[in-house]
């Protein structure tokens, strides 16, 4: 349907436009993307860059230094991004799969296709769909769009989806609407963060002063209240 199509692309224009580019992901090599992607599981960004900051105070941005620490000492390391030792075990099992599989050479593993990638990522422990999808568009270049907590409410809020519509049915419905390149995959992803982060939050929303207020569902709702 073309409405969708349309629609969906009003919506980028106008998070673009109120926002400008987002410069996402934030980080200065793949292995630091694909850090942040596994560090910033259920915690706040802020937290994340303090935990990075830490790794790369140790010198520790680095394939071969990762494998080689200990995993206690990794979890010192990234303590402000709570969950912390659970962070490290799944980071120590990402690295020996890098390593196990692709020698321990990140452009050899971006240049696996699409799907088997995905497929094997999903196999590691502590790797789940957001997750790998983020490794996979920010720091390989794939194009694939990313599902995160902050996607499914606004479009739920915004009347597109089910408040439980399960991730792949969200990809799904964006690979399909959405402009199928990586650069807008990356921005329309970081802009929807963005409003989450600004507006759209789970409790006590900023609805009046959403860049989406007349496209929506749950403010009209609640203006005939």
């Amino acid at each position: 349907m073309d409405t969708y199509r349309e629609y969906l692309e009003n919506i980028y224009n106008l998070l673009l436009q109120h926002f400008g580019p987002r410069g996402w992901w934030p980080g200065d090599s793949q292995l630091e993307i694909i850090l942040g992607a596994v560090l910033t599981q259920a915690v706040a960004w802020k937290n994340v860059e303090k935990a990075i900051d830490n790794l790369k105070g140790a010198d520790l941005l680095n394939l071969t230094r990762l494998d080689a620490i200990k995993e206690d000492d990794l979890a010192d390391l990234i303590k402000p991004a709570l969950y912390h030792r659970q962070k490290a075990k799944k980071i120590k099992i990402l690295i020996t799969f890098i390593y196990s599989e692709y020698e321990g050479d990140l452009n050899v593993m971006f240049k696996s296709p699409l799907e088997e990638l995905r497929v094997k990522l999903l196999s590691v422990w502590g790797i789940g769909p957001e997750t790998a999808d983020s490794i996979l568009l920010y720091a390989g270049n794939y194009k694939i769009f990313v599902i995160d907590a902050y996607t499914l409410r606004i479009f739920y809020r915004l009347g597109l989806c089910k408040e439980d519509t399960a991730y792949s049915e969200m990809q799904d419905f964006m690979h399909k609407y959405v402009i199928p390149e990586v650069r807008i995959y990356n921005e329309y992803h970081a802009l929807l963060v963005a409003l989450g982060a600004n507006y759209c939050s789970k409790s006590r929303p900023r609805c009046n002063n959403c860049p989406l207020a007349k496209y929506c569902k749950y403010l009209s709702t609640l203006q005939e209240k």
